[in-house]
């Protein structure tokens, strides 16, 4: 049988680090950028468990699950960990980080996500970023969501581990994802012994075997189709343009904001401030009385299409999230998710105004 995507050339190791630059010109930084053969739970994982150890001090923010997950990886790998939980429906501020380090100088690592798109919220990265450069702790950031979506200035903010993946507002693969490392974080995990060595979650392993011997032959056989998948999507955000991609975001999360709103039947919209709000994936909130996961499963008989889900664990009782992003940040899904969405509350016996909201979009969209 033959096929496409079969008998390829192999990856060579020139061509997978001019993929790396290209990843590290839309991260905006001059680190070294590795590209990890993986989802982005792996480098995420892996930047961890490489950098933090029983002598690190976490300040572990939680804006949804993802937050939650991280304080759980600090934890097992014996760090001390502070906690700085907000509620879903915000976002963390700057003074709140301030505040922390007040009362923990300890504090030398900081986690957060950007924009948590199970929770549809994003965080101030860059006036966070300042406060904890000012402290001087290592700040370790999960862009994975935000990522093409919003702006993402890795140097500029300070960020010393930047992870990222492409299956969201990149349009592009789940199977590769990549992470930035600066210098200071190199020099934390070369001094942590328990930094994992030989094992696919080895930061180190890929700066011994491969940036430090100039990038000149590959530690492994790479994951080749999603590779060249992902040096597609970033041509084509090159192609149109990093700001036209995020602008088209935003405008899908105003414009679904603004016809949740007008659609009525009790729904609205997760996140409360329109400036917390992400925009990679927008959150509403179910009706009183309503299940959010009843309401999904109900609008996607109507049209199984709909970037429309239900939230995740217990907010799946009270969370709709319409998942705006990629090939989904258009008029034509927002439209769709919208017409769905009102189907199902009307067939639970909710007053709603479609047109309403589908005009609240369009003018929004603009």
């Amino acid at each position: 049988m033959t096929h496409p995507f079969l008998d390829l050339a192999p990856l060579t190791a020139a061509h997978f680090a001019s993929i790396e630059d290209r990843v590290a010109r839309l991260l905006s930084t001059r680190q070294d950028v590795v590209i990890t053969q993986g989802e982005a739970l792996l480098p995420l994982e892996g930047a961890i468990r490489s950098a933090a150890g029983p002598g690190t001090t976490a300040l572990n923010v939680i804006t949804g699950p993802y937050g939650q997950t991280f304080g759980d990886w600090l934890r097992d790998c014996g760090a001390t960990v502070i906690d700085l939980a907000v509620p879903f429906h915000t976002a963390v501020g700057a003074e709140q980080i301030r505040e922390a380090f007040a009362e923990h100088p300890e504090i030398d690592f900081v986690s957060l996500v950007h924009a948590e798109a199970a929770t549809g919220n994003t965080n101030p990265v860059a006036e966070i970023g300042d406060v904890v450069r000012r402290h001087g702790a290592l700040f370790y950031l999960d862009a994975v969501a935000s990522i093409g979506a919003e702006p993402v200035l890795t140097d500029a903010w300070g960020v010393d581990l930047c992870v990222i993946g492409a299956q969201k507002a990149m349009g592009g693969p789940a199977g590769v994802s990549a992470v930035s490392v600066s210098e200071r974080a190199w020099a934390r995990m070369a001094a942590n012994p328990g930094a994992p060595r030989r094992s696919y979650l080895s930061l180190l392993d890929w700066k011994d075997r491969w940036l430090d011997g100039g990038r000149k032959a590959l530690p492994h056989a790479p994951a080749q189709l999603e590779m060249l998948a992902l040096e597609a999507c970033v041509e084509r955000i090159e192609s149109v343009g990093l700001d036209v991609v995020m602008d088209r975001h935003r405008r899908a999360a105003e414009a679904t904001r603004a016809g949740a709103r007008a659609l009525g039947g009790g729904i609205e919209p997760y996140v409360h401030e329109d400036r917390e709000a992400a925009p990679v994936a927008t959150t509403l909130r179910a009706p009183s009385g309503a299940v959010a996961s009843e309401l999904v499963a109900r609008a996607l008989t109507s049209d199984p299409a709909v970037p429309l889900v239900a939230g995740g664990g217990a907010l799946a009782k009270e969370m709709i999230r319409v998942n705006h992003y990629g090939v989904d940040a258009t008029p034509g899904a927002v439209r769709a998710s919208l017409a769905a969405l009102g189907g199902a509350l009307r067939e639970n016996g909710l007053g709603v105004d479609v047109e309403a909201a589908l005009r609240a979009a369009e003018g929004a969209w603009r």
